[in-house]
């Protein structure tokens, strides 16, 4: 396969949402593994990847709602404090904004507020 022939596959390659099916699908798999050691292995690794697939995809969203894109690399200013790594909860929820209503986390899939049903813009 030539250079060209592996960029043009890589592009139209699956994306995070067939790729943490994927990962579900392989978790039913693993709730078949006899030996009880090898599969909690085996979910605690498919858990993870699940986990770290969710604050991906919720990063990449977060940053392109800002204008940012998310594959390109910056390199630090010179001079400038990096900011804290964000903690595994808020990376889940970095994708989220909240209810003015009531402040309760809103799914950026919904128009309105699941706790207490405000209409959101």
């Amino acid at each position: 396969m030539n250079k060209k022939e592996y960029s043009v596959t890589m592009s139209e390659g699956p994306l995070v949402d067939e790729f943490m099916r994927h990962l579900q699908a392989s978790m039913d798999e693993a709730m078949e593994i006899e030996d009880k050691i090898e599969r909690h292995e085996r979910i605690l690794q498919l858990e993870i990847a699940i986990q770290e697939a969710i604050i991906f995809k919720n990063r990449y969203k977060e940053l392109v709602s800002h204008g940012i894109d998310p594959l390109v690399l910056v390199s630090q200013k010179e001079g400038q404090e990096a900011p804290p790594p964000a903690t595994k909860s808020q990376a889940l929820t970095l994708g989220m904004t909240s209810c003015e209503k009531c402040g309760a986390n809103l799914d950026s899939d919904l128009d309105f507020c699941p706790a207490c049903g405000t209409i959101q813009k």
